[in-house]
């Protein structure tokens, strides 16, 4: 059985779906859908999820959102129009998001949670009812009908593990296709909390390895996933396959395809991915697999970037010496609810490198004063703007000369390193340099392992 999650652009408009239909048609093995909320059918156009949330805000506000349900609803009724479907369910739908919209929620969080996954519940509910009208038969189930639990952070949902063994007992009968929804699960107290950004590559992955499934698929707009940005690089290497931990690495550190939270489920259940594009099924793809399984034998799989960071740089002399040094950087760190990226270090330096967003609130300018209080360092340095590379690759490992690898074509190119850190797995190499020297030394690297759209052969 293939778990199938198509994205919001693959469900834009009805002449998508009907892509999307040809796709499950042609393989008897895909047999439960996740789907997206309706996206963008053109540049400028906007995300159905973003459309809610402005309801979200609307209702908060005690404004008048008629406007803002004409315009979602404009996009569902377009669709149910394509296909001919009955105008019943527009009106089930209507009637449905106006009771979510009068709903008590303990917060404006779970106010805007709840409204944001409507997106996927009812383009959902549209695709079960396109797919019987063309001759599918479908069925529809939620997070709640199946037990898929989640923690309660709001917007930002995990899977509670015991949600496995109930989505295992789920019944699909040998003739029916089942329809999910994607973006959303069930607290234990009945509210509806979403995952973080890509949640619907959350959900699937959840499913994957709940039904025990042989593949994941995720169809999206690209032909694969390629070997660096496409914005940096014209026609870069695409990856035909990569393991479970190079994808988690270069997800984190900018690749937008695939959500690097999303791939966890899979990992745990060992189940391969298998992204492809919706426009063009016929194109294989690129497979995340198990290490156990990867074929190719490349130096580096893939250059990822990005310029989102902060680092503040440490210095006290013989820190190496002093016995709990780190400890209570970190107990700084957790009083004031700041998570860090990263944190070289030798032996009177540490480098804590974050993500912006960790600092907003007053926090950085709080977490300055507790070190300087209670670390008193000899100094101390913010870097204001930190970008990060990653070269990633499973042939990384137990190579030699693998740093210079990475390093000579930046040096090449006139791009200064501020940090350099090999991760413990050794499938990857870390760098930081100025942001305005992020492009350069993004396509220096590239350029020096990848040639013609293909990595370049050992020597």
């Amino acid at each position: 059985m293939k778990i199938v999650k198509f994205g919001g652009s693959s469900l834009a408009n009805g002449d998508q779906i009907l892509k999307v239909i040809k796709i499950v048609k042609s393989d008897p093995a895909r047999r439960v859908i996740v789907v997206s909320a309706p996206g963008k059918r053109f540049s400028g156009d906007r995300k159905i999820t973003d459309l809610l949330l402005d309801l979200a805000q609307a209702v908060l506000n005690r404004e008048d959102p008629q406007d803002i349900y004409d315009s979602i609803f404009q996009r569902y009724t377009q669709i149910a129009a394509f296909f001919q479907l009955d105008p019943e369910i527009l009106t089930e739908l209507k009637t449905h998001l106006f009771q979510i919209t009068q709903a008590s929620y303990p917060s404006d969080v779970f106010c805007q949670a709840a409204l944001s996954a409507q997106g996927e519940y009812m383009s959902a509910r549209l695709i079960t009812a396109v797919f019987n009208q063309v001759g599918l038969k479908a069925r529809m189930l939620t997070p709640m009908a199946i037990g898929m639990t989640v923690s309660k952070e709001a917007r930002n949902a995990q899977i509670l593990p015991a949600s496995y063994a109930k989505i295992a007992q789920t019944k699909i009968a040998d003739d029916e296709i089942i329809i999910f929804p994607g973006f959303f699960g069930i607290t234990k107290d009945g509210l509806i909390n979403t995952f973080s950004r890509g949640g619907s590559d959350i959900t699937g992955a959840i499913l994957a390895r709940g039904l025990d499934a042989d593949l994941y698929e995720n169809f999206t707009d690209v032909d694969s996933i390629y070997a660096v940005n496409p914005k940096l690089v014209d026609n870069p290497a695409p990856i035909h396959e990569m393991t479970f931990s190079e994808m988690r690495e270069l997800s984190y550190a900018g690749f937008a395809v695939f959500h690097d939270e999303a791939i966890l489920p899979a990992i745990e259940g060992n189940i391969p991915i298998n992204v492809k594009n919706t426009n063009h099924p016929e194109a294989a793809g690129t497979m995340i697999v198990p290490r156990a399984r990867l074929t190719h034998k490349n130096k580096i799989t893939g250059i990822a970037s990005a310029n989102h960071f902060q680092a503040i740089y440490i210095h006290r002399y013989l820190i190496n010496r002093q016995v709990g040094f780190t400890a209570s950087i970190l107990k700084i760190l957790a009083d004031l609810n700041i998570s860090y990226e990263h944190m070289p270090s030798g032996i009177d330096d540490i480098t804590i490198i974050f993500d912006k967003k960790q600092l907003t609130g007053g926090r950085k300018e709080k977490l300055t004063q507790r070190i300087q209080e209670e670390i008193q360092p000899d100094a101390l340095e913010w870097k204001n703007d930190y970008a990060i590379i990653m070269v990633v690759g499973e042939g990384l490992i137990n190579r030699v000369g693998a740093m210079s690898d990475v390093v000579d074509p930046m040096r090449d190119a006139g791009v200064s390193l501020t940090m350099v850190n090999q991760g413990a797995s050794e499938i990857s190499i870390m760098l930081g340099v100025k942001p305005e020297d992020e492009a350069k030394a993004v396509r220096a690297i590239y350029d020096a392992h990848f040639e013609n759209g293909h990595a370049k052969k050992e020597d």
